[in-house]
């Protein structure tokens, strides 16, 4: 990514923060709100809220090349009689015409309502949890995790079922989305190998079309994290499983990463420069969770021998090699060291021991 192009995004994340005024023309477009709301990264005085305009969402000609403003709300009760903070941001086709606002300034452990509004349509309303306050011991987290929805392989009722807990966070491990549709003939869509920008946003639009996952996004907020299928499978750092030119390979991955951005609930610091991304984070839940959210993908040494279709080697055993990377370990040990909460959470995406396949 050249420096312009840097600078430009840079000009449409500071576009996509919350504004007092809006100076954009409301454009004629269908109902835009396809891809549902999300909210995520609850700290005990904010959070994330997440929307993408899409009327269309696999044809970008639906939605003009203009920025577009969006009015959003948060209210104390489900019907927005008290509105406690509202504000517009300006959807912008460098970023799909997502937003992701960071709104601050509330009270902690309860929960919120919001919505948006743009183009004279309305959103459906969803709602979120603050985080406890600092050093708060007493006020439990309920949380549910996800990983691995493959499109093709079945219908995601096990959100449903999310839905209807009592929760208040859900955490994703990983594979949001499969870049390729493998086995499986419940869902026929999305099968195709994908490879550019405009096909990344549109598998993740594909994916959000799934009224139980906008059903589960818009009932808690989620934390997140990937793992390969965001990408491409079984993918360690800048090398790719199945030998794609490492340049080549790095400019898919500029692009999954960016897909990514623009379709999670994240802050702005995560968004990706090119083909690098800052996922690894944590979020503290009063004195009772600390939350490590990993990355092990991004910085990783290949897989030595081979991916699973090898047998062991000796160089398994080679302690230089990395599943998170030097500075990735050195953020964690010093994260779980200066911990004061009763439980440390690593939200990761793989295994933690051998498995055998043969007993």
């Amino acid at each position: 990514m050249n420096l312009t192009r840097r600078h430009l995004f840079a000009q449409a994340l500071a576009l996509s923060a919350s504004n007092p005024l809006s100076l954009l023309a409301a454009p004629k477009i269908d109902f835009p709100f396809t891809l549902g709301i999300a909210s995520g990264e609850p700290t005990h005085d904010g959070i994330v809220l997440w929307t993408r305009l899409a009327p269309k969402p696999n044809d970008p000609a639906a939605m003009p090349q203009e920025n577009v403003d969006v009015r959003w709300e948060i209210a104390e009760d489900e019907s927005f009689s008290k509105i406690v903070r509202k504000g517009n941001a300006a959807a912008t086709p460098m970023l799909a015409h997502s937003v992701h606002v960071e709104a601050a300034g509330l009270k902690a452990a309860r929960w919120y309502h919001y919505r948006f509004t743009s183009a004279g349509y309305r959103s459906p309303a969803g709602r979120f949890k603050t985080a406890p306050a600092p050093g708060d011991e007493k006020t439990p987290l309920k949380f549910a995790f996800a990983s691995c929805q493959q499109w093709t392989q079945g219908l995601w009722t096990a959100y449903q079922h999310m839905s209807e807990e009592e929760i208040d966070l859900v955490i994703h491990l990983g594979d949001y989305i499969y870049e390729q549709g493998y086995r499986g003939e419940v869902r026929t869509t999305g099968r195709e190998e994908i490879f550019t920008l405009t096909d990344y946003r549109n598998r993740h639009a594909l994916y959000k079309t799934d009224p139980l996952l906008q059903k589960a996004h818009a009932n808690f907020p989620w934390v997140t994290t990937w793992d390969d299928h965001e990408v491409s499978n079984n993918y360690a750092g800048d090398v790719q499983e199945k030998g794609q030119p490492r340049t080549e390979f790095l400019e898919r991955r500029a692009s999954a990463y960016q897909a990514y951005f623009e379709h999670m609930p994240l802050r702005r610091e995560q968004v990706n420069r090119g083909s690098n991304m800052t996922l690894h984070r944590r979020l503290d839940f009063g004195q009772m969770v600390r939350l490590h959210m990993l990355d092990t993908r991004q910085y990783r040494t290949d897989q030595v021998c081979g991916d699973g279709s090898k047998p062991a080697c000796a160089e398994l055993k080679n302690p230089s090699q990395t599943l998170m990377g030097p500075e990735q370990e050195q953020w964690l040990e010093g994260n779980l060291q200066s911990s004061k909460a009763k439980w440390d959470v690593l939200g990761q995406q793989i295994l933690v021991t051998l498995q055998d396949f043969d007993p």
